[in-house]
């Protein structure tokens, strides 16, 4: 009601409420990557193994599932305005120091645990935020923010190995963070603020809302399906440019750069095209959406495999491309479709709850990766992520045809 009310009197502002967290999640990403990007130069440097580098991303990852549920309660709890604005102010504030470190226990404190605690802030706000202010529009809303995510990665890419190669890896940290604190500024200025959504007094829905999250097969499932992606993910993100540099040769921008492009630009496309198509279709079938996120988890799986194992750079590019479309049509549909089985009041709370099993299995990816390279191959390695995208498929196409009716709720 009170999103209504304030959009009769400015039917702009879920736009610009949207174009705002499209900034702040633009950052919130490409701050999340910039160490995935410098790994050789980093190892180099500090003379660490591939497996503590590993380890660096995945306490990154721990921590960022550790903290997101309370994250999901306190953007419930308190004004998400603030929760968002102060989010990135913490974790840039992090990056900036990252640039400083000087050991590998300086990395975990700065980069793995005080971005990543920071960052867990956003997501859960940041969602239940745009669930609120765009009903007809969600699919898209969501979509939209989405692509922050591959622009975050795919411009940091480039800038980041620019920057790291022309004046070395710290500048890149000191750099992207300064920027996500000014950008805090301009949050805390434009955002309206919004009445929390439980008050503290009722402490109790908490615990109902955490009981709910559990009793609902089709929530547990579409949980288990995003730990699955989320391992896929991290493990490629973490990985991918130094394979890329490895293999091929490439200089560290053109690493960076083309290890995140055509895998986010075809992300791009095809969460823009499952946006639009999700919010139509599901007007006659409300399992559309549920149909679309399966169908691409285990389309997506084969280009998986072939990404790790193609011999040329244009056919690992063109296997990076359709593993990306894929992803995008999966991307457009992880809120939207969770949300079809859960209350408003309880969204921020399950999103953190479902970030945060998402993420605490998804971060054993890294560190896996970089302890197997010597055993296994980085080919190899990356291909195992396959078997990751195929259970996620499984567990959501029971979902869909098992529990589905008995668990859907209507707004």
């Amino acid at each position: 009601m009170e999103a209504e009310n304030r959009l009769k009197k400015r039917p702009w502002y879920k736009w610009e409420l949207l174009l705002l967290l499209w900034f702040a999640f633009f950052f919130n990403q490409a701050d999340r990557q910039i160490f995935n990007f410098v790994i050789p130069l980093v190892k180099t440097d500090l003379g660490l193994t591939e497996g503590q580098l590993g380890l660096v991303a995945s306490i990154f990852v721990f921590s960022l599932g550790i903290c997101i549920p309370i994250g999901g309660i306190v953007g419930d709890y308190f004004d998400r305005k603030w929760v968002i604005a102060g989010s990135l102010l913490f974790w840039s504030i992090a990056t900036f120091l990252t640039g400083y470190s000087i050991s590998l226990l300086h990395l975990i404190l700065f980069r793995s645990i005080a971005v990543g605690g920071g960052e867990s802030f956003y997501a859960p706000a940041a969602n239940a935020l745009i669930g609120e202010y765009h009903k007809k529009t969600r699919a898209v809303a969501m979509s939209i923010h989405q692509t922050a995510l591959y622009a975050g990665v795919i411009v940091s890419g480039f800038l980041v190995g620019s920057i790291a190669e022309r004046y070395g890896w710290r500048y890149s940290f000191v750099i992207f963070g300064s920027i996500g604190c000014a950008l805090s500024v301009i949050l805390a200025f434009r955002l309206e603020n919004s009445i929390p959504k439980i008050e503290a007094k009722e402490s109790k829905l908490i615990k109902e809302g955490v009981r709910a999250f559990f009793k609902k097969p089709t929530v547990l499932l579409l949980t288990f399906a995003f730990a699955g992606m989320i391992f896929v993910n991290v493990g490629y993100m973490t990985w991918m440019p130094t394979f890329l540099y490895e293999k091929f040769h490439l200089s560290l921008r053109d690493a960076g750069f083309s290890s995140m492009f055509y895998h986010h630009a075809a992300a791009f496309v095809g969460v823009m095209i499952s946006g639009k198509l999700s919010d139509a279709w599901v007007l006659t079938n409300k399992k559309a959406r549920m149909v679309i996120l399966t169908g691409a988890l285990l389309a997506g799986a084969p280009f998986i495999v072939w990404m790790a194992q193609a011999d040329g750079l244009y056919m690992t590019y063109f296997a990076l491309a359709v593993f990306g479309l894929f992803r995008g049509f999966y991307d457009a549909n992880i809120y939207a479709t969770l949300f079809d089985f859960v209350e408003p009041a309880r969204r921020s709370i399950t999103v953190g709850l479902f970030v945060m099993f998402g993420f605490l299995i998804g971060s054993l990816s890294p560190a896996m990766l970089g302890y197997l390279k010597p055993v296994l191959g980085m080919e190899n390695g990356l291909s195992l992520l396959a078997i990751g995208y195929i259970l996620a498929g499984c567990s959501a196409a029971i979902a869909t045809g098992f529990f589905f009716k008995k668990d859907y709720v209507s707004e």
